[in-house]
């Protein structure tokens, strides 16, 4: 109070934060250490010295393994263009407690500093973020590494602009022999990491640009969030689900504003070789594996699917059939298609609109997943639990399919009363499944649950093409303007 009243005394204007300073931090491949570099230009380490004006040579020296950062909340890591091992073999990681030969797993960046504000976030990003990311640097896992990024308890971060992988071809616990399965038992373990990002109680944070592909277990796993942002951003080919919405046993569930536009989300729960980026080895939850495209357990949250394409995951697609009643979950503009169960399953409340939902549910037999995990949750294409009191609706759409309907409207666990549900203006075609000789019989369009059956459903201006029936479904409670092909 003292030096606000002397400083409009003498008319100086202080303004809010005026002592914080946010730094750009630098990492190239020619860099230094942090003894030898200070990190804060673009340039090489060009030798000698201590603690010169060149940027470091590895992001472990801005966020140390098992140390403490060396940047702070809102300042923003730039790393070049090239290649970077995360894990035992980085530079100067043979010094590091963190990354010992007989405890690898724990070689893995420390967790990024929270920015001090949604306005001033702290940013990991790949040099070109700034100017469409046209190539971006690689951060690849070895020796067993447990994640690339770390984000628990990191709030206001961005990460944009980068590749995060490994060099092995493996999937952590596979069910067939090596080389499918991870060498978990004896060091050296390989070139293998099991996830690309970990968060967990974390909020207002911004993912974009990044390419997530060929983990041995999950390309992120995800849960306690708040407001986060994922745009632009390719999760493909990692070996257990490409999002993993369950983080550990005290609880999971988000909340804010969870938006996910312009994302692809494909051939998760198969392994991705290397190189060459072929996808094999799929396998589901029957069999040991996990596989969905994006799964949470319960959860809250205003969530929207924008332009997403969710595709040839070995479980479900998108699955938020545990959200809770408060939960509002739009699907706008999403492409789901050749997912091993349901292409898309949610509850709370649900809107799916201009979409295409192609229930092609055997399609991965071609790559080795086995009968019992195809079209399994009876392989309906869209699968909905209405909480009580929600509005569901389903409308100028394709929704195709071969499971046992296009369509699944049923009673969330905690009751669905005063529920309803629309499907209008959409386009409904059944085929037959093509792996099984004995499946002669065509999805019908639309299953209502009996505990729904009296209640506000509506079936209008559809057209049907090769359903089980082409009349009116059962436990409708307004059916008009149909038409049949």
């Amino acid at each position: 109070m003292f030096s606000l009243l002397v400083a409009g005394l003498l008319g100086i204007a202080i303004a809010p934060g005026a002592g914080d300073t946010s730094n750009t931090f630098y990492v190239r491949p020619d860099g230094g250490s942090a003894d030898q570099c200070d990190g804060r230009r673009d340039v090489a380490f060009s030798g000698g010295g201590h603690h010169r004006a060149c940027a470091w040579r590895h992001p472990f020296e801005a966020l140390p393994p098992g140390g403490t950062a060396r940047i702070k909340g809102g300042d923003t890591l730039v790393i070049g263009p090239g290649s970077y091992v995360m894990g035992m073999g980085a530079p100067g990681s043979d010094k590091l407690e963190r990354c010992r030969k007989d405890w690898p797993w724990d070689c893995h960046a420390a967790a990024i500093p929270s920015g001090p504000s949604a306005g001033r976030p702290t940013r990991i990003v790949g040099a070109g973020f700034d100017q469409g990311c046209r190539k971006a640097p690689e951060l690849w896992g070895t020796q067993h590494a447990s994640v690339l990024l770390d984000l628990t308890g990191s709030s206001n971060v961005e990460v944009a602009c980068l590749e995060l992988t490994d060099h092995s071809s493996c999937i952590e616990f596979h069910n067939a022999p090596q080389p499918e399965r991870c060498n978990r038992d004896r060091p050296p373990y390989g070139d293998w990491a099991s996830t690309g990002i970990f968060a967990a109680d974390s909020s207002n944070v911004r993912l974009n640009d990044l390419n997530i592909h060929g983990l041995a277990h999950d390309g992120v796993r995800a849960g306690r969030l708040r407001d986060w942002t994922v745009e632009r951003v390719r999760i493909v080919g990692n070996g257990w689900s490409g999002w993993s919405g369950d983080v550990d046993d005290k609880g999971s569930s988000n909340d804010g504003r969870l938006v996910f536009r312009n994302v692809e989300i494909a051939w998760n729960g198969c392994g991705e070789k290397y190189p060459g980026s072929q996808h094999f080895g799929c396998w589901g939850q029957d069999n040991g594996g996990y596989g969905d495209g994006l799964g949470t357990g319960e959860t809250g949250g205003d969530w929207l699917f924008d332009h997403v394409n969710a595709h040839h995951n070995s479980q479900d697609g998108i699955d938020l059939l545990h959200a809770n009643a408060s939960a509002k979950i739009a699907f706008r503009n999403v492409h789901a298609e050749a997912n091993a169960g349901n292409q898309i399953k949610a509850g709370g409340t649900v809107t799916i609109e201009n979409s295409v939902v192609l229930g092609t549910c055997s399609a991965l037999g071609a790559r080795g997943l086995d009968e019992v995990d195809r079209c399994r949750a009876a392989g309906n294409s869209i699968s909905l639990h209405l909480a009580a009191n929600a509005h569901d609706a389903i409308s100028d759409s394709v929704v195709e399919g071969e499971g046992d309907c296009l369509i699944g409207l049923e009673c969330a666990g905690d009751g669905c009363q005063n529920a309803s549900a629309t499907v209008e203006r959409n386009r409904l075609r059944g085929g037959l499944r093509k792996d099984l000789k004995s499946a002669n019989k065509l999805p019908c369009s639309v299953w209502v649950e009996p505990p729904l059956r009296g209640a506000d459903v509506e079936f209008t201006r559809n057209t049907l093409h090769t359903t089980r029936a082409l009349g009116c479904p059962d436990g409708i409670s307004k059916c008009a303007d149909n038409r049949a092909q």
